[in-house]
């Protein structure tokens, strides 16, 4: 049975939504922890912070996808958030073909990120979908890597979990790396 043609459309938006964290997960693991940085016993500068908080938002995300859990998916986004509507919705039409997205990669260039301000975080994040596969019954089809593109994130943190407010593509050529 030939693999079904996944549509550009849908993949260009997976590619937007895809990007939060999950481009940061392949993000260099010599980076210091969020909490202090190792060699000094200070806080960790912004940067980092951000890293280790959209890894850790990007695996969970991932298994969402991966398990086919619209629910799960939704609670990683404040409610109302435009972008989780978006993501919900587009996992939905992958499980309505009968597919689920396994191994999302993404492969970052940079990451600039704001001072911390308690409960709000915003990123400017530039990276490419790097890997990914549409898996079904009887298919198993790779991803295309798509182009860099920059994009600003803006986090929320409530009980001590962070979610996506929004995702905006910026326009222009990717930022170049630091």
């Amino acid at each position: 049975m030939t693999p079904p043609r996944l549509p550009l459309v849908v993949l260009a938006l997976l590619a937007v939504t895809v990007l939060v964290a999950a481009s940061l997960a392949l993000l260099d693991a010599r980076r210091p922890s969020p909490q202090l940085d190792a060699s000094s016993g200070r806080a960790a500068p912004p940067r980092a912070e951000a890293v280790a908080v959209l890894a850790d938002w990007d695996r969970r995300r991932a298994a969402a996808w991966a398990a086919g859990d619209p629910e799960g998916l939704a609670d990683l986004y404040v409610p109302g958030s435009r972008a989780g509507r978006q993501d919900v919705a587009m996992l939905r039409r992958w499980l309505d073909r009968g597919l689920r997205v396994q191994g999302l990669r993404m492969q970052v260039l940079d990451v600039h990120a704001d001072e911390a301000d308690g409960a709000r975080r915003e990123l400017v994040v530039t990276d490419r979908l790097a890997g990914g596969e549409a898996v079904g019954r009887r298919t198993r089809s790779l991803l295309p890597r798509d182009g860099w593109s920059t994009r600003r994130i803006v986090l929320d943190r409530a009980d001590g979990t962070w979610r996506v407010v929004s995702v905006r593509t910026l326009p222009g050529p990717p930022a170049a790396p630091r």
